[in-house]
């Protein structure tokens, strides 16, 4: 299946790409399997996302399908058919943080 990410700035200066990225990703889609397609097409990404040690996504970055926030769900819950189906795109935004 394809998968349609779209990319914060950041992350596309240290991937070296544009801000959306057609990933294949296998069955089931989860957020998990995308953002580890993510990572093997751009290994500089490994650990960018989400922390390895932890297995939890970095706390300055939300995950979105389409207008759904994902953050704060389960990883490996299944994303949905449009998700899956590149009909509606995967988004990582990074939050802004100010005082």
């Amino acid at each position: 299946m394809t998968v349609r990410v779209i990319l914060p700035s950041g992350l596309q200066s240290l991937a070296h790409c544009g801000a959306s990225v057609d990933l294949e990703v296998s069955a089931p889609v989860t957020q998990r399997t995308v953002l580890r397609a993510l990572e093997a097409r751009y290994p500089m990404l490994r650990g960018a996302i989400v922390d390895h040690a932890t297995g939890k996504r970095r706390p300055l970055l939300r995950f979105f399908a389409g207008r759904q926030d994902l953050s704060h769900q389960d990883l490996d819950a299944p994303l949905s058919a449009e998700v899956a189906s590149g009909r509606d795109e995967f988004i990582i935004v990074g939050a802004i943080a100010g005082g």
